[in-house]
């Protein structure tokens, strides 16, 4: 079968790359390794997480707080087996879904691993069966992989990945987590909230080191008022799996020992891309530290090849995988699409949640650059009072002289979604001040992002 593009994989990068191709005219194929659509995040991530967030948010909120709103109920229990179906059920539904789309846009879809034979050639290794396929483009989109400790393989009964803290078949007593990252809190923040002691260790020496540092210090404050336990600045020695129980021994940075027994412990240290099967040694592409190379086009050496999402440089995020592989399609269409990569939010999903856009406070200081900072804390904020949700704040970089917005950081309820506002305001290089001059309905969560901007602008926030 001829076609003009080949997706290779089906990840939220690999669809949205397939279904946009299709809608600018071209013959499109999707090939997955696995009998479902939408990859990792669709089904071992992204959105199985969030629903069991979800689910363990609304039983922290029942059993902590409804007494408050004057909601009396019998105490709550935690029905797992039901957590897991629900979940499962919105993977389902998500997957076909998708599957939807491929029809809906005509997309081809082949089942197996997709492998070059040549530049051109793809076979594709299914169910017993071998499919050879030819193309004039291909678009790798094979996302990414777990990593696991080199002296402590995941077996995936004691020693797990993501992959299995989702599928688990119990609560566990004592979940350790290696690894303070936003895989490692979410998850950890799932089981903390229903009976599990959860236990944090981290080789740097703050929790989502990526994002501002504001923001890992306000969420260790809230996550251990949730009783997580956090060691950090402790490298681990070694992981070992009991039968029923699993050691772990690490060090501080002055040698001082710490063991830790649980009955699970969850491997969150990071994910690496994933080639294998690829064939990419058949086509001349050698990679650089695990990463597909490509230019600024997402273009291979190769040129017939381009590479999107995980297995290319920068974050490993479903929003920025869907970026880029809707910038290759309309690249082969012959339009001029652009990504600003420091405007690709990052999100944790945590109660409340963590957002970041932008330059740190870390990066300016690194860069030397002069700036200006404003900041509102949600316990200031009406709507976050009548909701019960005032842990947080917002964090508003700017350019000391012109007052552009160079990043916004939020912690608190309803983050996730107010992120939006400060991509919105960067896309169009608004002014701290040009965003506090708008009117912003009250009462919202959305106030507390206007007042860190009259905070940064003028030093005169109203509320506080």
């Amino acid at each position: 079968m001829q076609y003009n593009v080949i997706v290779i994989g089906s990840g939220p990068g690999g669809y949205v790359a397939a279904i946009r191709c299709a809608q600018l005219g071209f013959k499109t194929a999707i090939i997955e390794k696995y009998d479902k659509l939408g990859g990792t995040c669709m089904n071992v991530g992204c959105i199985p997480s969030k629903a069991l967030l979800d689910s363990t948010e609304h039983f922290h909120a029942a059993a902590h707080t409804f007494k408050d709103h004057g909601i009396d109920i019998p105490e709550p229990k935690v029905n797992f087996t039901q957590m897991i179906k629900r979940k499962d059920d919105v993977v389902k539904q998500n997957g076909e879904g998708i599957l939807f789309l491929m029809k809906k846009n005509k997309i081809d879809v082949y089942t197996g691993v997709g492998s070059f034979v040549d530049k051109n050639t793809i076979k594709v290794a299914g169910k017993g069966k071998e499919t050879t396929l030819t193309t004039e483009k291909v678009i790798i989109a094979t996302g990414s992989k777990p990593m696991s400790l080199p002296f402590a393989p995941i077996d995936k009964k004691r020693i797990i990945s993501s992959t299995e803290a989702l599928e688990l078949k119990e609560i566990p007593k004592h979940l350790i987590i290696v690894g303070g990252g936003v895989i490692g809190l979410e998850l950890g923040s799932v089981y903390a909230r229903i009976g599990s002691k959860v236990t944090v260790v981290e080789f740097l020496d703050s929790l989502i080191a990526t994002m501002d540092g504001t923001m890992g210090k306000e969420l260790q404050k809230i996550l251990r008022k949730e009783g997580m336990e956090f060691y950090l600045g402790h490298k681990v020695t070694a992981l070992e799996n009991k039968g029923k129980e699993v050691v772990l021994k690490a060090e501080d940075k002055a040698g001082k020992p710490l063991e830790l027994k649980g009955d699970y412990c969850l491997v969150s240290i990071g994910r690496r891309p994933y080639t294998d099967g690829l064939g990419l040694d058949k086509i001349g592409i050698d990679l650089d530290r695990g990463r597909i190379p490509v230019d600024e086009h997402l273009k291979t050496k190769v040129d017939t090849i381009y590479a999107i999402g995980d297995v290319v440089r920068g974050a490993m995020l479903a929003h920025k995988a869907e970026e880029e592989g809707t910038l290759v399609a309309e690249q082969f269409a012959g339009q001029k699409p652009h990504i600003h990569y420091l405007l690709i939010p990052g999100v944790v999903y945590t109660w409340p949640e963590v957002a970041s856009v932008g330059y740190t406070e870390e990066q300016l200081k690194a860069d030397g650059r002069i700036y200006k900072v404003g900041t509102f804390p949600y316990k200031a904020l009406g709507r976050a009072r009548a909701s019960m949700d005032t842990d947080g704040l917002v964090k508003v970089l700017a350019d000391k002289n012109t007052d552009e917005i160079l990043g916004m950081h939020i912690i608190g309820a309803r983050a996730a979604d107010m992120i939006a506002a400060g991509v919105t305001a960067m896309e169009f290089r608004a002014s701290a001040e040009d965003v506090a001059r708008m009117s912003h309905a009250h009462p919202t969560y959305m106030e507390a992002v206007r007042e860190a901007c009259l905070a940064a602008t003028a030093n005169r926030p109203i509320h506080m």
